[in-house]
C-alpha cells in the first residue's frame, strides 16, 4: 500500500512539473496554446519525468526529494491554469495567503511561544477557520477557490499525502512565495499609478 501511495505521489508531482513546463513554454509564444495542445504536452512531459530513463529512480523522484509534496491548494491552482475558462485567483486570496505565510512560517520555525503548525492536527477551530476562508472565496465570486479548499480538506481527511497535518495540504513555501510576489507586484503597481497620476496632474 505504501508503494502504491508513493507511486501516486510521484504521478501527481510529475503532472504538476509538466504543467509548470507548459506554463514556461507559453511565456515564449505570442499566442496561447489550445487546451488539447496543453493536455498533450502535460502527458508527454509527465511521462518523461516519471519513467526511469536509465536512472535508478525517475527524475520526478529527485524533484520530490528536493521539494517534498506540494500542497493540494498549489497543485490544483497549477492544474486549473490549463483550463480554457480558468479564472485567476482574486487579489484577496493572494493577500490572505501572503499575510498568513508571513505570520505562519516565523512562528512555525520557533519564533515566539505560539506553534500554529500544531493547529493542523485536527483542531476544530482551525478547520472552521479554513471553512470560513472558503466562504470568503465564494463571496469573492471565485468558486474555483471553494472547490480547491474543499478538495484539500478531503485529501487531508483521506491521508492522501504522508503528512497528517492540514497545513501541509493548504500551504507550502512555493505557494507562499507566489502570494508574496503577487502582493509586492500589487504594491508596486499602486505606487507606479500614484506617481503617474501625480505627474499628470502636476500644476504647470
Amino acid at each position: 500500500m505504501n508503494a502504491y501511495m508513493q507511486s501516486l505521489a510521484l504521478i501527481e508531482l510529475s503532472i504538476t512539473c509538466a504543467v509548470v513546463c507548459v506554463w514556461a513554454l507559453q511565456k515564449f509564444t505570442p499566442n496561447p496554446f489550445p487546451f488539447t495542445v496543453k493536455a498533450f504536452l502535460v502527458i508527454l512531459i509527465g511521462n518523461l519525468l516519471f519513467w526511469p530513463m536509465g536512472m535508478d529512480l525517475p527524475l520526478v523522484a529527485y524533484i520530490r526529494g528536493a521539494t517534498g509534496d506540494l500542497s493540494i491548494v498549489l497543485t490544483l491552482l497549477l492544474w486549473s491554469s490549463l483550463l480554457p475558462t480558468n479564472k485567476p485567483a482574486p487579489m484577496i486570496f493572494k493577500l490572505t495567503v501572503a499575510i498568513i505565510s508571513l505570520c505562519f512560517y516565523p512562528f512555525a520555525l520557533g519564533v515566539g511561544m505560539i506553534d500554529p503548525y500544531a493547529w493542523g492536527y485536527g483542531t476544530i477551530t482551525f478547520l472552521m477557520a479554513v471553512l470560513f476562508f472558503a466562504l470568503v472565496c465564494g463571496l469573492a465570486n471565485w468558486s474555483m477557490g471553494v472547490w480547491i479548499i474543499a478538495i484539500a480538506i478531503i485529501a487531508w481527511a483521506a491521508h492522501w499525502h504522508e503528512s497528517a497535518n492540514l497545513w501541509d495540504y493548504l500551504l507550502d513555501p512555493f505557494l507562499a512565495i507566489w502570494a508574496l510576489i503577487a502582493l509586492i507586484g500589487m504594491l508596486y503597481r499602486k505606487r507606479r499609478d500614484k506617481a503617474r497620476s501625480g505627474y499628470l496632474f502636476r500644476p504647470g
